[in-house]
């Protein structure tokens, strides 16, 4: 039995795209923990077994770990929590009792590059995820952090900008390259783990794209895909906590993007080499061809 938490989220729907697909072969039961089924689409509610609730609950992770072997951990975002510690350890410590309780034995969370930079210590919501592997890990349940960068998909949330105006903002150095990875990638990366459990301990697994970029490049393959001028815009750290101010986020929020997008301009995710075995295979390109054209056109 796998749990997959978040199923309607970017990562946890496309995953259960692929367990739906491979699982049944391998012998392998779904379960999925999600607070609204009626965003489930019908053929998952027909073949996953579903608990309705929020995996934050002592007593729903209880009934949906029960007889699970294995489970996909993300925590949601929430905007409006007192504090990182419980966005992220907060929200966890139901299910890191039930892990033990279950005796789980391994799972998959959703994470961040950045452990061991002289950063990592003030990143905001990686520092925050750090420790929430930590929590994870002291269960003594084999587990594996999904080491990410930023992800390409953030990019959605500027099709307006993108289409209309040929605008996308970051806080970055225009110049500076780093990794990006696309959602579908991450979600392949757990379903690997999820299905092939001979894995013992504890690690990551970085998920760090097959290429570096900068935003300026980011632009430049943007412009080609969408035959429009493109072009990247920096923000300043105070610009961008005053565009996140009045919205639905809450103070130690806000200050916890602020802290990540100031720790990437200084390093976070540079401290993983990329290897055959770090290298996702969805180029930026790719990406853009496949998930941010149709979405510009969807929205024109």
């Amino acid at each position: 039995m796998i749990v997959i938490t978040a199923p309607t989220g970017r990562i946890g729907s496309r995953l259960l795209d692929i367990l739906l697909d491979e699982a049944p072969a391998r012998g392998e039961e779904l379960r999925v923990i999600v607070r609204d089924p009626g965003k489930l689409p019908g053929p998952v509610r027909a073949r996953a077994d579903v608990v309705t609730g929020s995996h934050d609950d002592p007593e729903v992770v209880d009934r949906a770990f029960a007889g699970a072997d294995a489970v996909f951990w993300l925590v949601p975002p929430d905007p409006r929590a007192p504090s990182l510690d419980a966005a992220y350890l907060g929200f966890t410590r139901a299910a890191a009792k039930a892990f033990t309780a279950h005796a789980v034995g391994h799972v998959v969370g959703v994470s961040a590059l950045g452990r061991g930079t002289p950063v990592a210590g003030r990143a905001g919501h990686v520092t925050a995820s750090l420790a929430m592997d930590d929590l994870i890990v002291s269960t003594g349940v084999a587990y594996r952090g999904l080491a990410n960068p930023s992800f390409m998909d953030n990019l959605l949330r500027q099709v307006a900008s993108i289409r209309d105006d040929g605008v996308f903002t970051d806080t970055v150095a225009a110049d500076r390259v780093a990794p990006a990875a696309a959602a579908g990638d991450i979600a392949a990366a757990a379903a690997g783990l999820l299905l092939d459990r001979s894995w013992a301990g504890a690690g990551e697994v970085p998920v760090l794209g097959p290429e570096d970029l900068s935003a300026n490049d980011m632009a430049r393959v943007m412009s080609e895909v969408l035959r429009r001028p493109v072009r990247y815009e920096r923000q300043s750290l105070d610009d961008f906590r005053a565009a996140l101010t009045g919205h639905v986020f809450g103070d130690a929020i806000i200050e916890g993007f602020v802290d990540m997008m100031r720790a990437k301009d200084n390093g976070l995710d540079d401290g993983v080499r990329r290897t055959p075995g770090t290298a996702s295979p969805t180029t930026f390109r790719t990406w853009c061809e496949e998930v941010l054209k149709p979405a510009v056109r969807s929205r024109a």
